[in-house]
């Protein structure tokens, strides 16, 4: 067991690294550059500038280069040192246009071979500095025209050339990879960024909300494997019977009512028309109750969410049960049991349903991301701050690293449950032999 356990590890690692792939391209394929338009205002009232944004985008792999500044000395200390750094085209047209100095356009970081780093400032000064920046090597003033860059070093003037060319293909390219694998190493850190909209760690947002989520989902999950098994049962046991018909009607009935629809129904009968229970909300606004009286108050704003969950759901565990539980007594070996004058009731549950456990395990897959990803549209209905609620925000707000990180943590969940409900045939079914 422990060696097919290692194998789908091996193979939860491959299928995680395809998603965060597929997350990542569709991020990257936005019509539209977002985070420009977002920080427009910011970049307009300078609290924020471009290289600021530039340096925001590589962290999530979001950016993309458009053309870069190249600086070779002519002599001197670094005549064999290419310093380069990125810019932007409109910059260049600026400064063609007279718009911006040169002296502002040359300001920058430049980076160089062997850990090499050329600043230039606005205030026409320079340092050159080594080894991620720690060591400073020389500095200066220098001034600055369109044939390039001339610096004071060792008490001479240096001249440099300053040669400007737009990313081509290959470029762009090569940024995409190394802002993928960026990001892939820093979500390996545990560091999905910060969100936008919430201004938090995308993981302590997500670690602080997802109890929620799974108090609700969990008490919703028991309450629709105690009412869609047994009813799935009833109705295989009685195929085509009035019973049979009845449950199927209420189910499918379950299934086809929209989660938006049935919730905002309830809450018009049993919040604004019964007032037995509140609308909105986890805890009533203003109350300072504490211990058993603070529980209380929270299961009585949960009854209706839940509700929608666990109606809305069995009708698909009690239309698989069914299923699964007609077929199973078709089977030979259930007649055999009957012709051995065994009882119904031992029939059916001892050997037929034990027997229809084993495809019921294949919805362990989805149980685990459904219990901690929360319930999207019904918690936003009800304005429950579960994750899914938040989720569905950031998604209305473009909230970039929030949502590469709530997908990934989907994504994380489906694989464990994937892998648990390949263990649990085991448990249920002894002939299942984990080996390969």
């Amino acid at each position: 067991m422990a060696k097919y356990i290692l194998k789908r590890l091996g193979l939860s690692v491959i299928v995680l690294l395809g998603v965060s792939v597929i997350i990542y391209f569709l991020v990257r394929l936005m019509p539209t550059d977002y985070l420009e338009t977002k920080f427009s205002a910011q970049i307009q009232q300078g609290t924020i500038t471009h290289e600021q944004l530039d340096e925001f985008k590589k962290r999530y792999g979001l950016y993309m280069p458009e053309a870069y500044l190249n600086v070779k000395f002519d002599e001197g200390d670094y005549s064999d040192t290419l310093f380069k750094k990125d810019t932007k085209v409109d910059k260049y047209e600026d400064v063609q246009d007279g718009t911006i100095s040169y002296l502002e356009f040359y300001t920058g970081t430049y980076e160089g071979k062997g850990g090499l780093t050329l600043e230039l400032t606005e205030k026409g000064s320079y340092r050159v500095l080594e080894e991620g920046a720690e060591k400073l090597l020389a500095s200066g003033r220098f001034t600055a025209d369109e044939r390039g860059i001339v610096i004071e070093m060792n008490s001479t003037e240096v001249s440099g050339t300053v040669t400007y060319r737009t990313a081509n293909l290959w470029n762009k390219f090569t940024a995409i990879l190394s802002g993928y694998f960026s990001w892939l190493g820093n979500m390996l850190r545990g560091d999905l960024g910060d969100s936008f909209l919430y201004q938090q760690p995308v993981a302590d947002v997500i670690a602080q909300h997802m109890w929620i989520s799974f108090i609700i989902s969990l008490v919703a999950l028991v309450f629709q494997f105690a009412i869609a098994i047994p009813l799935g049962i009833t109705s295989a046991t009685h195929q085509y019977s009035v019973v049979d018909y009845t449950v199927t009607i209420v189910t499918m009935i379950g299934i086809s009512l929209p989660s938006f629809f049935f919730a905002a129904l309830l809450i018009k009968i049993f919040s604004s028309w019964l007032g037995w229970f509140p609308a909105f909300g986890l805890v009533t606004g203003g109350a300072s109750s504490t211990g058993i009286a603070y529980v209380l108050d929270m299961l009585h704003h949960l009854v209706l969410p839940m509700l929608v969950l666990i109606v809305l759901s069995i009708g698909g565990l009690m239309r698989y049960t069914r299923t699964n539980m007609l077929e199973v007594l078709n089977s030979d070996y259930i007649r055999t049991a009957r012709s051995k004058g065994l009882s119904e009731k031992k029939v059916i549950y001892v050997h037929a349903f034990r027997n229809t456990m084993i495809p019921l395990m294949t919805l362990l897959a989805g149980i685990l991301p459904s219990l901690f990803g929360g319930a999207m549209i019904t918690e936003e209905v009800f304005a429950i701050d579960g994750i899914g609620r938040l989720a569905y925000k950031a998604l209305q707000q473009g909230d970039i690293p929030f949502i590469m990180g709530y997908n990934m943590f989907l994504a994380v969940l489906t694989v464990i449950g994937t892998l648990l409900s390949d263990l649990m045939y085991a448990v249920v079914d002894p002939r299942v032999k984990l080996s390969k």
